[in-house]
């Protein structure tokens, strides 16, 4: 599978396009901050503009209208940029992986499944890493860059259970955060939702397979094709039962996290001690950090298909291995 990063043949799109892919990324984090700015500036002059008639003036207005719309261009570019090379780059390492099978395939094709995996398996893993991969680069570069910023706007603004300590909004973004993505580990955990997946996935492979046999030879009996199709039909079934135990916990937390912010920032606004624009650029800024650390648990649904890809290809590989020794041990024998 990560034979992209050390044939040399694809030594410029391995390195270089994840550089270029990186620093598109950290640019793109960069305009975001800028547009975190932004709602402060913005919000303070609403606030006002509507304390006191004409504060503003028209060409005031309409020149943070046209600011912001600067920055989503640049935004919507860079993002559009990074989904281009992104896309190009995970092909190419799709292509390096099936290229490989290609050259084995003689040693491949009598593994259950295999023409699943050269070509299903590694389209859904180069599909869910160009999802995955910039997420989590996006997410680790936000944490970076609003860590700090979140730190200077807690300064003086007292925060519910921490006061007016200066970690208090990191602190609780953090415990939130990690304590939703810990809530989700352990529902998977327990519901067995990376198991089921694969299981899933072999059972539709065998179903699969008995279908391409059955179209050549005749003596295929109907009943093994339903015995193997309700093999299928309760795999999933009992998937659709789990997800749903899982997404209960999922999709409440989500929903809470609409408060969260506004929660640890009850005392502030009680007491009146920050301005319109102050509010919605911690409002954000929390949001960001929050969605950052909530990585885990927002893609993980994602990660348990991905962990299930990634088993059943390195199982293939691991099998194409030992195919090619036992050639290999018959060769040496003659």
């Amino acid at each position: 599978m990560f034979k992209f990063f050390t044939d040399r043949r694809w030594f410029i799109w391995a390195y270089l396009g994840s550089v270029v892919i990186l620093t598109s990324i950290w640019v793109q984090v960069q305009i975001d901050v800028k547009i975190n700015e932004w709602f402060g500036e913005f919000y303070d002059m609403i606030q006002k503009a509507l304390g006191t008639p004409n504060a503003i003036t028209i060409q005031e207005y309409m020149s943070q209208l046209v600011s912001f719309a600067q920055l989503a261009a640049i935004s919507i570019c860079l993002g559009l940029a990074i989904s281009f090379l992104t896309s190009h780059f995970l092909f190419r390492w799709r292509t390096s992986m099936v290229e490989w099978y290609h050259s084995v395939y003689d040693k491949a094709r009598t593994i259950e499944g295999a023409s699943q995996r050269v070509q299903e398996d590694t389209i859904k893993f180069s599909r869910i890493m160009e999802g995955l991969g910039t997420s989590l680069i996006e997410s680790v570069l936000i944490l970076v860059e609003y860590f700090p910023l979140l730190m200077g706007l807690s300064v003086g603004i007292p925060i519910l259970w921490f006061g007016e300590w200066q970690y208090g909004l990191v602190s609780g973004a953090l415990i939130w955060a990690v304590g939703g993505t810990i809530l989700m580990i352990v529902l998977a955990w327990l519901l067995r939702l990376v198991g089921i997946e694969y299981d899933l996935q072999k059972k539709e492979a065998a179903y699969r397979k008995i279908l391409v046999i059955a179209e050549d030879d005749g003596g295929i009996r109907p009943k093994t094709l339903e015995e193997l199709f309700d093999g299928v039909r309760k795999i999933h079934f009992k998937s659709y039962l789990y997800y749903l135990y899982f997404n209960i916990g999922r999709l409440a937390y989500l929903q809470a996290n609409v408060l969260a912010a506004y929660i640890f920032l009850a005392p502030a606004i009680v007491a009146g001690v920050m301005t319109l624009g102050v509010m919605q650029q911690i409002v954000r800024a929390f949001g960001r950090v929050e969605g950052s650390l909530q990585y885990l648990f927002r893609a993980w649904p994602t990660l348990v298909e991905l962990a299930s890809v990634y088993k059943r290809l390195r199982e293939f590989e691991n099998q194409i291995n030992i195919n090619i020794e036992k050639d290999n041990i018959e060769i040496i024998g003659k």
